[in-house]
């Protein structure tokens, strides 16, 4: 298994949170349904190994989406169901959180998408990086004495 900057170079994108990996999962899927999407699922892959009898670093999938833009994916590419619904993976890394998703233009150029129709796919970058600035430190104002 490669590092995340190998897979990077695959179209996936790798983003660090300051969140763990349940805190991560909460607010996205918060913020999925205020923004007005659908979650279609959120598997718990480690709790999964751990059933089985396995270990896995914490894991969790969430599938997500809006039918009123997958579907003219789907009806213009076919294979598009492949990817869609959208998926993120949060994940521990140590003791850090990753959030890792397949980058858009990837998946636009895979299934041979137009703009138009590639244009609402590029909205997981918008959501991760909103969800990743949720967990910053607010900033300090610098104050050097009084007025």
């Amino acid at each position: 298994m490669g590092n995340v900057g190998e897979r990077a170079s695959e179209g996936y994108v790798t983003k660090a949170s300051l969140q763990s990996v349940d805190d991560a999962v909460s607010r996205l899927t918060e913020m999925i349904t205020a923004k007005g999407m659908r979650v279609f699922a959120v598997i718990d892959q480690a709790a999964e190994a751990r059933r089985i009898g396995l270990e896995l670093r914490d894991t969790v999938l969430v599938l997500f989406g809006s039918p009123a833009a997958g579907t003219p994916v789907m009806a213009s590419s076919p294979l598009a169901a492949l990817d869609l619904p959208l998926k993120v993976v949060v994940w521990a890394d140590g003791d850090s959180t990753k959030i890792s998703y397949l980058a858009p233009a990837a998946l636009a150029a895979r299934h041979q998408l137009g703009a138009e129709l590639a244009a609402p796919l590029f909205g997981i970058d918008a959501l991760t990086d909103e969800l990743i600035a949720l967990a910053q430190p607010p900033a300090t104002a610098n104050r050097t004495g009084g007025e």
